[in-house]
């Protein structure tokens, strides 16, 4: 399984920005909201499910997209499924740990 990421560090926090590989480049519409899953915010880089555990395990804040993207947060203990909302279908959850 491969995720789409882009890591981004300031000050003293990792910021992680991570979907589901296949959703990089598209954009998806629910009433007036739009949400662009371009390559530029989410898929600097793709790696593999032990990758993608350790920056979910060493970030202090995750954006993430996608249903194996979130199943996998939730899995590992980063995000839980209170916090998830859905978009055309496509799982989002955002993480802050401080």
């Amino acid at each position: 399984m491969n995720f789409a990421v882009r890591v981004v560090n300031q000050q003293n926090n990792r910021m992680l920005n991570m979907c589901d590989v296949e959703l990089v480049g598209r954009t998806l519409k629910q009433s007036d909201l739009e949400v662009k899953i371009t390559k530029s915010y989410y898929g600097d880089r793709v790696v593999d499910e032990k990758e993608a555990e350790s920056l979910l395990k060493s970030s202090s804040i995750i954006n993430m997209a996608g249903r194996k993207t979130v199943d996998l947060s939730i899995k590992i203990g980063v995000g839980t499924a209170k916090g998830v909302k859905e978009i055309e279908g496509i799982p989002f959850l955002i993480v802050f740990k401080f």
